[in-house]
Protein backbone atom coordinates (compact mmCIF):
# COMPACT_ATOMS: atom_id res chain seq x y z
CA UNK A 1 0.00 0.00 0.00
CA UNK A 2 1.57 2.91 -1.02
CA UNK A 3 1.91 6.08 1.27
CA UNK A 4 -0.39 8.26 -0.51
CA UNK A 5 -2.93 5.58 -0.64
CA UNK A 6 -2.37 4.89 3.29
CA UNK A 7 -2.88 8.71 3.74
CA UNK A 8 -5.95 9.16 2.21
CA UNK A 9 -7.61 6.33 3.44
CA UNK A 10 -6.64 7.47 6.59
CA UNK A 11 -8.87 10.67 6.04
CA UNK A 12 -11.83 8.65 5.08
CA UNK A 13 -11.87 6.47 7.95
CA UNK A 14 -11.20 9.11 10.67
CA UNK A 15 -14.16 10.76 9.02
CA UNK A 16 -16.49 8.44 7.91
CA UNK A 17 -15.79 5.89 10.31
CA UNK A 18 -14.58 6.44 13.54
CA UNK A 19 -16.30 9.57 14.31
CA UNK A 20 -19.79 8.08 13.62
CA UNK A 21 -18.61 4.26 14.76
CA UNK A 22 -20.70 3.29 17.90
CA UNK A 23 -18.95 0.30 19.69
CA UNK A 24 -19.52 -0.96 23.06
CA UNK A 25 -18.39 -3.99 25.14
CA UNK A 26 -20.75 -5.38 26.92
CA UNK A 27 -19.51 -8.32 28.56
CA UNK A 28 -15.24 -9.30 28.06
CA UNK A 29 -16.50 -12.77 27.55
CA UNK A 30 -18.85 -12.31 24.68
CA UNK A 31 -18.82 -10.86 21.20
CA UNK A 32 -18.68 -6.82 21.05
CA UNK A 33 -21.86 -4.90 20.28
CA UNK A 34 -21.91 -3.01 16.91
CA UNK A 35 -24.42 -0.60 17.53
CA UNK A 36 -24.16 1.77 14.73
CA UNK A 37 -21.85 1.53 10.99
CA UNK A 38 -21.39 4.60 9.59
CA UNK A 39 -23.11 5.32 6.01
CA UNK A 40 -20.43 3.23 3.55
CA UNK A 41 -19.00 1.04 5.58
CA UNK A 42 -19.89 -3.45 5.92
CA UNK A 43 -19.14 -4.68 9.33
CA UNK A 44 -17.50 -7.69 8.34
CA UNK A 45 -17.16 -9.48 11.69
CA UNK A 46 -16.87 -8.44 15.71
CA UNK A 47 -14.91 -10.66 18.24
CA UNK A 48 -14.57 -10.48 21.74
CA UNK A 49 -12.16 -7.37 21.04
CA UNK A 50 -12.82 -5.71 18.24
CA UNK A 51 -14.85 -5.28 15.32
CA UNK A 52 -13.99 -5.21 11.67
CA UNK A 53 -14.50 -3.57 9.09
CA UNK A 54 -14.45 -2.48 4.69
CA UNK A 55 -15.49 0.21 2.86
CA UNK A 56 -16.86 -0.39 -0.40
CA UNK A 57 -13.82 1.66 -2.63
CA UNK A 58 -11.37 -0.45 -0.76
CA UNK A 59 -12.43 -3.71 -0.96
CA UNK A 60 -8.74 -5.14 -0.28
CA UNK A 61 -8.24 -3.17 2.64
CA UNK A 62 -10.10 -3.96 6.53
CA UNK A 63 -9.72 -1.78 9.79
CA UNK A 64 -9.79 -3.33 12.81
CA UNK A 65 -11.24 -1.17 15.40
CA UNK A 66 -11.12 -1.87 19.38
CA UNK A 67 -13.87 -1.60 21.59
CA UNK A 68 -13.69 1.06 24.59
CA UNK A 69 -12.11 -0.82 27.29
CA UNK A 70 -10.94 -3.68 25.46
CA UNK A 71 -7.03 -4.69 25.65
CA UNK A 72 -4.78 -5.82 22.69
CA UNK A 73 -4.30 -3.31 20.78
CA UNK A 74 -0.79 -3.07 21.81
CA UNK A 75 -0.20 -6.73 21.82
CA UNK A 76 -1.80 -7.00 18.25
CA UNK A 77 0.24 -4.55 17.17
CA UNK A 78 3.63 -6.11 17.94
CA UNK A 79 2.42 -9.57 16.67
CA UNK A 80 2.05 -7.83 13.35
CA UNK A 81 5.13 -6.27 13.32
CA UNK A 82 6.85 -9.71 14.47
CA UNK A 83 5.09 -11.54 11.79
CA UNK A 84 5.69 -8.68 8.89
CA UNK A 85 5.10 -9.84 5.58
CA UNK A 86 4.22 -13.41 4.88
CA UNK A 87 1.42 -15.25 2.98
CA UNK A 88 -0.77 -17.17 5.07
CA UNK A 89 -0.86 -14.23 7.63
CA UNK A 90 -2.70 -10.38 7.24
CA UNK A 91 -0.21 -7.18 7.15
CA UNK A 92 -0.31 -4.08 9.11
CA UNK A 93 -0.22 -0.97 6.86
CA UNK A 94 -1.09 1.54 9.72
CA UNK A 95 -1.91 1.21 13.47
CA UNK A 96 -2.72 4.26 15.37
CA UNK A 97 -5.63 6.03 17.41
CA UNK A 98 -8.39 8.43 16.79
CA UNK A 99 -10.46 10.16 18.99
CA UNK A 100 -10.20 6.99 21.77
CA UNK A 101 -10.67 4.33 18.35
CA UNK A 102 -7.71 2.14 18.60
CA UNK A 103 -7.62 0.77 15.42
CA UNK A 104 -5.27 -1.29 12.83
CA UNK A 105 -5.52 -0.84 9.19
CA UNK A 106 -4.82 -4.84 7.19
CA UNK A 107 -4.71 -5.98 4.17
CA UNK A 108 -7.86 -7.99 3.69
CA UNK A 109 -7.82 -11.64 4.18
CA UNK A 110 -10.85 -13.17 1.54
CA UNK A 111 -11.42 -16.83 2.02
CA UNK A 112 -14.08 -19.31 3.53
CA UNK A 113 -13.20 -20.47 6.63
CA UNK A 114 -12.69 -24.21 7.76
CA UNK A 115 -16.54 -23.55 9.31
CA UNK A 116 -18.04 -22.74 6.53
CA UNK A 117 -16.44 -25.07 4.00
CA UNK A 118 -17.75 -27.70 6.13
CA UNK A 119 -21.18 -26.16 6.33
CA UNK A 120 -21.23 -25.44 2.63
CA UNK A 121 -20.28 -28.95 1.98
CA UNK A 122 -16.66 -27.19 0.20
CA UNK A 123 -13.41 -29.59 -0.18
CA UNK A 124 -10.59 -28.24 2.48
CA UNK A 125 -7.66 -29.58 0.55
CA UNK A 126 -4.80 -30.88 2.70
CA UNK A 127 -2.38 -28.27 1.28
CA UNK A 128 -4.42 -25.86 2.77
CA UNK A 129 -3.57 -27.59 6.47
CA UNK A 130 0.31 -28.09 5.46
CA UNK A 131 0.26 -24.07 4.53
CA UNK A 132 -1.56 -23.69 8.15
CA UNK A 133 0.93 -25.64 9.85
CA UNK A 134 4.15 -23.68 8.30
CA UNK A 135 2.57 -20.44 9.22
CA UNK A 136 2.42 -21.62 12.75
CA UNK A 137 6.07 -22.59 12.54
CA UNK A 138 6.63 -19.46 10.77
CA UNK A 139 4.99 -17.61 14.19
CA UNK A 140 7.15 -19.58 16.67
CA UNK A 141 10.47 -19.02 15.12
CA UNK A 142 9.86 -15.72 15.50
CA UNK A 143 8.83 -15.55 19.08
CA UNK A 144 5.34 -16.01 19.20
CA UNK A 145 2.94 -18.69 20.57
CA UNK A 146 0.12 -19.08 18.09
CA UNK A 147 -3.16 -19.28 20.45
CA UNK A 148 -7.09 -19.75 19.67
CA UNK A 149 -6.18 -21.43 15.86
CA UNK A 150 -9.64 -23.26 15.26
CA UNK A 151 -11.96 -23.68 12.13
CA UNK A 152 -13.23 -20.23 12.26
CA UNK A 153 -10.44 -18.05 12.50
CA UNK A 154 -8.52 -19.97 9.40
CA UNK A 155 -9.58 -19.77 6.04
CA UNK A 156 -8.87 -21.54 2.62
CA UNK A 157 -8.09 -18.95 -0.47
CA UNK A 158 -7.70 -20.62 -4.08
CA UNK A 159 -6.74 -23.84 -2.24
CA UNK A 160 -4.05 -22.53 -0.20
CA UNK A 161 -4.34 -22.11 3.81
CA UNK A 162 -4.66 -18.68 5.34
CA UNK A 163 -4.43 -17.71 9.30
CA UNK A 164 -7.15 -15.28 10.08
CA UNK A 165 -6.82 -13.72 13.32
CA UNK A 166 -3.69 -13.56 15.23
CA UNK A 167 -4.61 -11.09 18.01
CA UNK A 168 -3.70 -13.64 20.82
CA UNK A 169 -0.30 -15.03 19.75
CA UNK A 170 1.39 -13.37 22.60
CA UNK A 171 0.20 -15.84 25.05
CA UNK A 172 2.07 -18.42 26.20
CA UNK A 173 0.03 -20.54 27.82
CA UNK A 174 -0.60 -23.83 25.50
CA UNK A 175 -3.20 -23.81 23.32
CA UNK A 176 -4.42 -27.43 21.95
CA UNK A 177 -7.27 -25.80 19.55
CA UNK A 178 -5.23 -26.46 16.39
CA UNK A 179 -3.25 -30.05 17.38
CA UNK A 180 -7.33 -31.14 17.75
CA UNK A 181 -8.44 -29.73 14.57
CA UNK A 182 -5.92 -31.52 12.73
CA UNK A 183 -6.78 -34.86 14.63
CA UNK A 184 -10.21 -34.67 13.64
CA UNK A 185 -9.25 -33.23 10.09
CA UNK A 186 -7.39 -36.65 9.12
CA UNK A 187 -9.14 -39.24 11.49
CA UNK A 188 -12.74 -38.00 10.99
CA UNK A 189 -12.60 -35.72 7.54
CA UNK A 190 -10.78 -37.25 4.97
CA UNK A 191 -12.04 -40.96 5.68
CA UNK A 192 -15.04 -39.60 5.49
CA UNK A 193 -15.53 -36.10 4.02
CA UNK A 194 -13.05 -35.60 2.02
CA UNK A 195 -13.78 -37.64 -1.23
CA UNK A 196 -17.72 -36.04 -1.57
CA UNK A 197 -17.70 -33.31 0.73
CA UNK A 198 -21.48 -32.70 1.66
CA UNK A 199 -23.68 -29.78 3.75
CA UNK A 200 -23.43 -30.16 7.28
CA UNK A 201 -25.98 -28.62 9.01
CA UNK A 202 -24.54 -25.92 11.20
CA UNK A 203 -26.42 -26.96 14.42
CA UNK A 204 -24.36 -30.41 14.20
CA UNK A 205 -21.23 -27.88 14.32
CA UNK A 206 -22.46 -26.44 17.00
CA UNK A 207 -23.04 -29.33 18.97
CA UNK A 208 -19.77 -30.84 17.94
CA UNK A 209 -17.98 -27.00 19.26
CA UNK A 210 -19.79 -27.61 22.61
CA UNK A 211 -18.68 -31.24 23.29
CA UNK A 212 -15.12 -29.97 22.58
CA UNK A 213 -15.36 -27.29 24.45
CA UNK A 214 -16.91 -29.24 27.41
CA UNK A 215 -14.08 -31.79 27.08
CA UNK A 216 -11.06 -29.49 26.84
CA UNK A 217 -12.72 -27.86 30.11
CA UNK A 218 -13.34 -31.48 32.00
CA UNK A 219 -9.57 -32.43 31.32
CA UNK A 220 -8.24 -29.15 32.54
CA UNK A 221 -10.42 -29.27 35.74
CA UNK A 222 -9.31 -32.63 36.23
CA UNK A 223 -5.50 -32.03 35.59
CA UNK A 224 -5.89 -29.45 38.13
CA UNK A 225 -7.72 -31.16 40.62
Amino acid sequence: MEDKQLETYKALMEQTLLSDLELNSVDPTNPIRVDVVPRGWKLLGAGNYAGVFMHGEYPEIAVKVYAPGREGWESECEVYQRIGDHPAYSRCYHAGEYKGHYYLILKRLQGKTLYQCIIDGVAIPKKAIEDIDQALDYARARGLHPHDVHGKNVMVKDGRGIVLDISDFLKEEPCQMWDDLKKAYNRIYMPFLSKRPKPVPEWVLNGVRKGYRWMRSSSVTGRSS
